[in-house]
């Protein structure tokens, strides 16, 4: 059995979820993680933050359900509303990251949001990929180049059926089961993996 993580690094809620991930990641190291990026803002998505009038509020209560931060920086990032996200970018250094380390790809993924979400880098930038790698203690050149190599697949999360971020699945002989769609705590997470196992 395998857990599929779909998110992507530019999803509130799947920086919500990133907590719970990380922490199911370190209680079960038995079972392999692979983490996919789904490619939320990619075509007509890709737009100045703005032009998504809800982000504020849903930030806001992504925070109160799941403790999460939203930083300083990240606020002064998207305050004029022109910063515009790019999950193909992102998706690239997910998978640079992932090659780097494809045993720790569920604490990788957290570490990228925290750039975003409370650092305030972008993530089309090839040095939040170095800063990222160093706080990891990766190579931060194999990481960059990586990125500048890596091409953006959004079609595993389609194969699967995943158009909601973030989505935890069980792979078990071929099936997958859904762990979590959106919100869930670690507990829910624990108990719906136990019902798989």
């Amino acid at each position: 059995m395998e857990l599929v993580y779909v998110f992507d690094a530019y999803c509130g809620w799947s920086y919500g979820f990133a907590p719970t991930m990380t922490e199911l990641a370190r209680r079960r190291p038995d079972l392999p993680v692979r983490v996919i990026s789904g490619g939320l803002f990619v075509g007509g998505r890709r737009v100045p933050i703005g032009e998504f009038g809800y982000v504020q509020g849903a930030n806001a209560k992504i925070s109160e359900l799941t403790g999460v931060p939203f930083g300083e920086a990240y606020d002064r990032l998207i305050a004029d509303g022109s910063f515009v996200m790019d999950s193909e970018a992102a998706a690239r250094g997910m998978a640079a990251l992932a090659s780097a380390a494809p045993d720790r790809a569920a604490e990788l993924a957290g570490l990228l949001q925290e750039a975003f979400y409370v650092d305030g880098l972008s993530l089309s930038d090839a040095s939040t990929y170095r800063i990222v790698a160093s706080r990891a203690g990766l190579d931060g050149d194999a990481v960059v180049a990586g990125f500048s190599s890596a091409v953006a697949d959004f079609q595993e999360a389609r194969r699967l059926g995943v158009s909601g971020f973030p989505t935890l699945l069980a792979v078990a002989n071929g099936v997958a089961h859904t762990l979590a769609i959106g919100h869930a705590t670690l507990d829910e997470v624990e108990e719906r993996l136990a019902s798989v196992s």
